[in-house]
């Protein structure tokens, strides 16, 4: 589910009809100043950090001044919520309330239909009062019945008067929660103030993964469920699973403070869900900190792995890099040995990195980790599926404790120099280039007999042998022909897949 911000689901109550406090979201304690004096009266701050009891965590706070106002600011953005610094504060006008309403519409998977919560009795502490809170039904089309919602509110302590106004806000909610297809839209409170007003003094908004793309209008950067805002990492990585459909990656970024009586960090690549959380731990039980949990599985190319890898070592301050999945995959490992390799050697890794791939071609896979392993500083070792993530986050523990090298420092990639000026082709979202210069006989043998059949001897110089509709989507195979040249001392080929971000 991709979340949105309280002020970002409160601009589309207000502009649906639903009134909310005036005010808006601050970055500095001296936008809040402003805010404050704009308002001129009493105002409320907020956090925007994706957790609940904001308030009891510390979160929310009230101010009379521009000046407290500023002073409470400068607190509040130094917050950690989700692990993650506080970036953003909602200022609002403080208002009187007189009653409070729970509204929540969620999908019930009981009943495979959307459902309405409702507890007219009080917008906090609902946790305790579950048993009394009604349960309107939602049709899909026609959304809440307003007669459904006049009875709930009968025998509230809310004044007759405001149960119309009340009725109608409610029934905008579940139609915007339809109109952008949420998983659930909760207001709690929806409250009545002491001038009669109904007022949504809050608003937590999911919208479904599968319908961002349908709603650009929202700005969703992630179509992922985060406990913080993306990072500009997960935006990279993002993009990359958005335009590579073969396998997954996932990749979210941890809390990598409080390192101090750690081993230190470690950055994780993990395949397939079960087999990452247990490698996870695995690697946790012995002490070190995770800067990150990534998947790459279901299949992946060569570049995906590749760019994962590449993302996964763009974070600083790394000790080793664990990688370790579910051990009975039924793709080619070797794919991803090829992918990670390539990472490895533009990187010019030196921080030790233990890697199991378990399952189809794992002896060959392990072959390509260690022999990549010999032309690079770092130690590179291979595992396959009988090998236990315990015991290689044993033998990870003794590698950066021989190793006494430096934690990693994030570092731009290693272009050859016969790229950008020698033979290529283009491929999807990337570049082939062939050093001709330096390919006698015998490498172009190399070249054209490692190449599956995809270049052939042009003058004694390998050339593209097939339409160039035919290799766009090769990756995976001309990421091995790059890796099996370097291993025979021939390195003329270079596969470029720049990541957006990294690379510009």
């Amino acid at each position: 589910m991709a979340r949105l911000h309280e002020y970002q689901g409160k601009k589309l109550l207000a502009d649906a009809g639903v009134a909310v406090p005036d005010g808006g979201p601050i970055t500095s304690p001296a936008e809040a100043a402003e805010m404050a004096r704009r308002l001129d009266g009493r105002v409320i701050l907020k956090v925007q950090a994706w957790v609940t009891g904001r308030a009891a965590l510390g979160g929310v706070r009230f101010a009379d001044t521009p000046q407290q106002a500023e002073r409470e600011a400068a607190a509040l953005l130094g917050m950690q919520f989700g692990h993650f610094t506080v970036t953003e504060v909602l200022v609002e006008r403080a208002v009187d309330i007189a009653h409070e309403l729970f509204v929540s519409l969620a999908l019930d998977d009981e009943t495979r239909a959307p459902v309405l919560l409702l507890d007219p009795h009080g917008g906090s502490g609902i946790e305790e009062r579950a048993g009394s809170v009604h349960r309107l039904p939602v049709d899909c089309a026609t959304g809440v019945e307003e007669g459904a919602i006049l009875d709930a509110l009968r025998g509230s302590p809310i004044e007759r008067v405001h149960h119309d106004k009340l009725a109608a806000a409610i029934r905008t909610i579940v139609d915007l929660a339809a109109r952008y297809e949420a998983r659930s839209l909760e207001v709690n409170p929806l409250v009545v103030t002491a001038q009669g007003e109904v007022l949504a003094a809050d608003c937590r908004m999911t919208i479904d993964d599968y319908a961002v793309f349908r709603h650009p209008e929202l700005g969703i950067e992630i179509a992922r469920e985060l406990d913080h805002p993306a990072t500009d990492l997960e935006r990279w990585a993002y993009r990359v699973e958005q335009k590579d459909h073969r396998g997954t990656f996932y990749f979210a970024q941890l809390p990598a403070d409080g390192t101090t009586g750690s081993r230190g960090l470690i950055g994780f690549h993990g395949a397939g869900g079960g087999g990452s959380m247990m490698s996870m731990d695995a690697v946790s039980r012995v002490g070190f900190r995770l800067a990150n949990f990534c998947d790459t599985s279901g299949n992946p190319s060569a570049a995906k792995v590749y760019r994962a890898a590449r993302i996964i070592l763009a974070q600083p301050g790394l000790v080793g890099y664990f990688g370790s999945g579910s051990g009975v995959a039924s793709q080619e490992q070797y794919h991803s040995a090829y992918g990670l390799a390539k990472a490895f050697v533009e990187l010019d890794l030196s921080i030790p990195a233990v890697i199991r791939l378990g399952g189809n071609g794992e002896d060959r896979a392990v072959e390509i980790l260690h022999a990549i392993g010999e032309q690079i500083p770092a130690t590179v070792l291979g595992y396959r599926k009988d090998d236990t993530p315990a015991m290689i986050a044993d033998r990870l523990v003794e590698l950066v404790e021989q190793s006494g090298v430096a934690t990693w420092s994030p570092r731009p990639r290693t272009i050859p120099a016969f790229a950008g000026t020698g033979y290529c082709f283009e491929i999807t979202d990337g570049t082939v280039w062939i050093d001709h210069q330096r390919c006698d006989a015998a490498t172009t043998a190399l070249v054209v007999d490692n190449s599956g059949g995809l270049l052939r001897a042009e003058n004694e110089l390998p050339v593209l042998a097939v339409p160039a509709g035919d290799v766009a989507g090769k990756d995976s195979e001309l990421v091995a022909l790059e890796i099996e040249c370097r291993r025979a001392g021939r390195p003329v080929v270079f596969v470029d897949l720049p990541v957006q971000g990294l690379d510009g």
